[in-house]
């Protein structure tokens, strides 16, 4: 379909997704997030791609949600709507790889985008934080929640009740982005994680995302069950026995998702 918020290209397996509204800093509007979403899903079936990048522009991967559109509603409007419960559901309900590739501001909504992906990777001018106390509000897609596990408590409660930002190195050395790279490279460095994602067995990289993601779920007894159960499950597959000889036999594997 046609995207008016979005530019969408599919190429060597990766899909790329890029926010587009320039003029508002990508401000997540109900327009973008649905069409993000519907992006996300279309990739999801797509048997041709094989790992997703979203990245916005140089100046901003998103910088919150659209204030505009927001700030007449009542709380009767956004209870009965849910408002934002269902980009959440969407995102995490996508079984392939997500990065995130982050320039310039990722604030309140930005930032909770990028975490709901399964990775982070950040140019040096990044910028995090949840300033939704500055509006009398709070963090509603996670900010208070994923921001918690990733960078623990006291940094979280920081963020959330002064609204500074963490810069990229922060984040990096907190624990919030996997990698910290110059701005230049940062899409050379995303797509390039994105290309050995799409080289493996798919099979494994959904058993591998599902399992890590299980551990925020589970206790740890349950969670390392559920790791080795799926362990054990990849030994039915073809790519599993292919993996494991061209290991042995010194040779690139050639997946094909059986």
């Amino acid at each position: 379909m046609a995207f008016e918020t979005i530019i969408v290209d599919v190429e060597d397996h990766v899909a790329l997704i890029k926010l587009n509204r320039p003029d508002a800093l990508n401000a997540l509007n109900q327009q973008l997030v649905g069409e993000l979403c519907t992006a996300l899903e279309e990739a999801d079936a797509n048997d041709k791609v094989r790992c997703i990048v979203v990245t916005g522009s140089e100046k901003a991967f998103a910088a919150g949600a659209d204030i505009k559109e927001m700030s007449s509603m009542t709380y009767a409007e956004v209870n009965a709507t849910n408002l934002f419960a269902s980009v959440n559901d969407r995102i995490v309900a996508i079984r392939k790889p997500i990065i995130a590739a982050v320039s310039g501001y990722a604030l309140g909504g930005g930032c909770e985008l990028a975490m709901a992906c399964d990775f982070i990777i950040a140019s040096d001018t990044a910028k995090f934080g949840q300033p939704e106390v500055n509006l009398g509000v709070i963090a509603g897609i996670g900010g208070s929640q994923r921001l918690t596990r990733f960078v623990g408590k006291s940094k979280a409660m920081d963020m959330n009740l002064t609204g500074r930002f963490m810069d990229a190195e922060e984040a990096e050395r907190s624990g919030l982005i996997s990698r910290m790279v110059p701005a230049k490279k940062l899409m050379d460095e995303a797509m390039g994680a994105a290309q050995k994602i799409a080289e493996k067995s798919m099979i494994a990289t959904r058993a591998a995302k599902e399992a890590v993601n299980r551990s925020y779920e589970t206790t740890l007894t349950e969670g390392l069950l559920f790791e080795r159960r799926v362990f054990h499950a990849l030994f039915a597959t073809e790519d599993q026995k292919e993996g494991m000889n061209a290991f042995m036999e010194k040779r690139q594997a050639q997946f094909r998702d059986r």
